[in-house]
């Protein structure tokens, strides 16, 4: 294929179900494109005029919403297709998948120039690979490619996730990530200082992309794994666990973490939209973990457990 063809991944559901397919796809994008037309008509009675609005639009179901990436015709779409799937069907969530082939000239490098260094935390800041970084302030930098996407510091979730990271990793650290996404998290742990750090997913081109990211970091205490939450971990005990997924897998992880934490283990948990916040405190409470720091942006929730 051209290399400035893009596939559009357009996901289709109930429209109740906005705030959680926005929060599954984030992990694989930053840039998300919402269709929701179900407050149309009242915002047409606010003023705006119904006469500028394509008849398309002012006909649409109301009752759904979609939400959609753009990934390179060159990438594997199958895995992001099984990803979303499987992410989804774990919520309940009833769906619909659409792949739909599109050509924009230099769009494959042009977005480049609105991507430039983030801050995240206090130390950290994530540079893309193309971008030179002037390191004055003595950050700790992070490199990352936003274009194979699933997490490269922008959303709000990883943010909030490196800001608590920043507060408990040393040099003695052994550091676990579930649902590692882009492995951005472990790379931030093992530049932060962590002894070892071990990431996983259940999707295998997440693995994949975070293997890269690892060796283009030039890091390599970070060990990268396929696994379904906890089944395929390594056993043992870590000190520091991160879980930046969604509240529904989140409940679903809790029950079975303890056996990798032990009394000093802190748990951090993100991904949570805030209208969920107290199911996952409930969920907290029941597995014998208790909530020793929160802390929220923009309608997003990360928490620092421990056992109690």
């Amino acid at each position: 294929m051209e290399s400035n063809q893009w596939i559009q991944i357009k996901v289709t559901s109930k429209v109740e179900n906005l705030d959680s397919l926005c929060a599954v796809m984030s992990m694989l994008s930053n840039g998300l494109q919402i269709e929701d037309y179900s407050d149309l008509e009242d915002r047409i009675l606010d003023g705006v005029y119904g006469d500028l609005i394509d008849e398309s639009v002012l006909n649409a179901d109301k009752t759904v919403a979609s939400v959609s990436i753009y990934v390179s015709a060159d990438k594997p779409t199958e895995y992001y297709t099984m990803y979303l799937g499987e992410r989804l069907d774990a919520l309940k969530i009833e769906h619909t998948i659409e792949l739909i082939a599109l050509c924009e000239d230099d769009w494959a490098n042009s977005w480049k120039q609105y991507y430039k260094p983030i801050e995240i935390g206090e130390r950290l800041v994530v540079v893309p690979m193309w971008e030179s970084y002037e390191n004055t302030e003595n950050k700790v930098v992070v490199r990352m490619d936003p274009g194979m996407a699933f997490g490269t510091g922008t959303h709000e979730t990883t943010r909030l996730c490196a800001t608590l990271l920043e507060r408990y990793v040393d040099n003695t650290t052994k550091m676990l990530d579930v649902g590692c996404g882009s492995g951005i998290l472990a790379i931030c742990a093992s530049k932060l200082g962590a002894k070892e750090c071990y990431a996983y997913d259940i999707d295998p081109v997440a693995v994949k992309v975070a293997r890269e990211n690892v060796k283009d970091n030039g890091v390599t205490n970070i060990e990268c794994g396929v696994s379904d939450l906890l089944l395929g971990v390594k056993s043992g005990k870590y000190d520091v666990i991160t879980a930046n997924i969604v509240a529904d897998i989140i409940i679903r992880l809790l029950p079975d973490i303890s056996k990798f934490m032990h009394d000093k283990t802190k748990l951090i948990l993100s991904g949570i939209i805030d209208e969920r916040c107290e199911d996952v405190y409930a969920s907290i409470a029941k597995n014998s973990l208790e909530i020793i720091e929160e802390i929220h942006e923009n309608g997003w929730c990360a928490l620092s457990v421990k056992k109690k």
